[in-house]
């Protein structure tokens, strides 16, 4: 019998290494294949190929087949690169938009060069060092703007008319990734994090014990991560350690090669064990926001709040290549303290036309929190408290989309030199008035749902001869809907309201102050502070 098993065993090892030798031969001939291919186009091409170009085009071709976060970043992107997983680049710190073909300013960054050279959200760019930004892209017009930090760059902007010159000296930019934190009612605390950026969990930590120590009464905290698409994995762990005590595996990272196989455990001291929490996710919370919000929720420290996450259980690597390119690719799948993996979309698999597919209902599998309660993998993170969303109105996206709340944003700026708090400003019926009456002579087009439906409905009709006797319905009903269109300001009036605020508060008192002047009207925060409130609520939802 033990000369059957070395037999057998033999065979294995026989097999793999016949299968392995295989699949070395299949890469050796396809690179080969490859570099014939790319040799003959330089070759007897018609036309001149530019290499770097071709290359790329190739490259990503390639990756394209596989995830979307496996990508290749030749030199002249590295700025990009540094952006992803810094949360920094060299540049002067404004959000720009087009509107009708030319650039604006659409918000500067607080403290920053623009900033500090006076650029003002609604200015135009006219030039980026001479030369036009006519017929540009804000991409072409965010490149340019772009470059070596300690560098300058001179921009000409038109405000009211008249035409401006600064010189800028580009800095490092560094995106806040905590840009607020502070008490939402008497007793509960909010730390608003954007990204898992480097200092992501120093940040965080140090917001909360500010908090802790400015406000000896609190007794709860809320960890906002919506639209939060994650970052660096080991700031995320460092967060979780922050509120669970010090050895507790917070994820788990599983790939093909053993060293990318890691167990990710808290090595700290925690900085408080028993405060209740809360963690707001939506769909757009992915990556090391999922591992906060699911670790926590693994372990029944904290209730979740709003709606599904991302469902990104895929971890990248940066791996440096020659000639200053770089590659980030998906090493390993990353598992949570209950044995989930929280990744919904399966790549390996296509439908007919090459797209990814959702894990199927039937592929899910149940796990257990400590307290016994049931989680699924395959699925995001689902909250504990579903908080329904909340969709934006016709005439709102038609507002948004013709960028007339930030046109006349910027005409209340120029009218009004100071306004109250951001936690005390309002939108009143004074500035809501003026809101329509600036609307009055705008083009304001916008579609209905109900404006296509009769629209489809008059174009069946007449297909099927049925129009000329109900046209005289149609126009009618056409006519009434019209009148009823007109009232839409009216009775999107607290919509509208909250767009005006949060851009006007944005001007005057730039990020945070728009994050502390919406949360008074924030559903999610709202049933934070409920649930927070309310010891048994909050112990039944973590199965206590």
């Amino acid at each position: 019998m033990k000369h059957f098993f070395a037999v057998c065993l033999i065979c294995v090892l026989g097999f793999q290494a016949f299968a392995q030798e295989d699949k070395g031969f299949e890469i050796a001939k396809n690179l080969e294949v490859f570099s014939n291919v790319y040799k003959n186009l330089h070759l007897y091409y018609v036309d001149d190929v530019d290499p770097g170009k071709t290359m790329k085009v190739a490259i990503d071709a390639m990756l394209s087949s596989l995830d979307p976060y496996t990508n290749y970043y030749p030199e002249s992107d590295m700025e990009d690169v540094k952006l992803q997983l810094l949360g920094q680049y060299g540049g002067v710190g404004a959000l720009i938009h087009q509107k009708d073909k030319n650039i604006y300013i659409a918000e500067p960054y607080e403290g920053l060069p623009a900033d500090k050279a006076g650029l003002k959200a609604g200015d135009r760019i006219v030039e980026v060092n001479g030369e036009s930004t006519e017929g540009k892209s804000t991409s072409d017009v965010s490149s340019a703007m772009r470059g070596q930090s300690g560098t300058t760059v001179v921009l000409k902007v038109e405000r009211d008319g008249k035409m401006m010159e600064r010189t800028l000296t580009r800095r490092e930019i560094s995106l806040p990734n905590v840009p607020y934190s502070g008490m939402v009612s008497g007793e509960i605390g909010y730390i608003k994090l954007n990204e898992f950026t480097q200092d992501a969990a120093k940040n965080v930590r140090e917001a909360f014990v500010n908090l802790k120590k400015n406000n000896p009464a609190m007794k709860g905290v809320i960890l906002d991560l919506r639209g939060n698409g994650g970052g660096l994995m080991n700031e995320a762990v460092d967060i979780v350690n922050m509120f669970v005590k010090k050895g507790e595996l917070v994820v788990e990272t599983k790939g093909k090669v053993a060293s990318k196989t890691i167990k990710s455990y808290t090595l700290h001291a925690p900085e408080d064990l028993n405060i209740p929490m809360a963690v707001l996710i939506d769909g757009y919370s992915a990556s090391a926001s999922e591992i906060v919000s699911g670790s926590l929720q693994d372990l029944d420290r904290a209730v979740i709040i709003g709606m599904r996450s991302y469902g990104k259980g895929l971890v990248q690597n940066i791996l440096p290549m020659s000639y200053n390119n770089q590659m980030k690719i998906t090493v390993s799948k990353y598992y949570i303290p209950s044995g989930r993996c929280i990744q919904a979309i399966d790549y390996s698999h296509r439908d007919e036309n090459g797209r990814a597919s959702k894990i199927p209902d039937s592929l899910k599998t149940a796990f257990k929190t400590r307290n016994g309660r049931t989680v699924y993998d395959g699925y995001g993170i689902e909250p504990d408290v579903e908080v329904e969303p909340r969709y934006m109105s016709n005439i709102a996206i038609g507002l948004m989309n013709k960028l007339l709340v930030f046109d006349y944003a910027t005409e209340f700026v120029r009218k009004h030199e100071s306004i109250p708090s951001a936690d005390s400003f309002e939108i009143t019926d004074e500035i809501y008035s003026d809101f329509v009456n600036y609307l009055a002579d705008k083009d304001l087009e916008y579609s209905t749902v109900t404006e296509k439906v009769i629209k489809e409905l008059r174009d069946i009709a007449k297909e099927e001869k049925y129009l000329e006797s109900i046209k005289d319905d149609l126009d009618a009903m056409e006519k009434k809907f019209q009148e009823e269109k007109k009232d839409d300001l009216e009775k999107h009036r607290e919509e509208i309201s909250e767009m005006l605020k949060s851009e006007i508060l944005v001007r005057y008192y730039y990020e945070k102050g728009r994050l502390q002047g919406m949360l008074k009207s924030d559903p999610e925060v709202m049933k934070a502070i409920e649930i927070l409130g309310d010891k048994s609520q909050y112990e039944k939802l973590l199965g206590k």
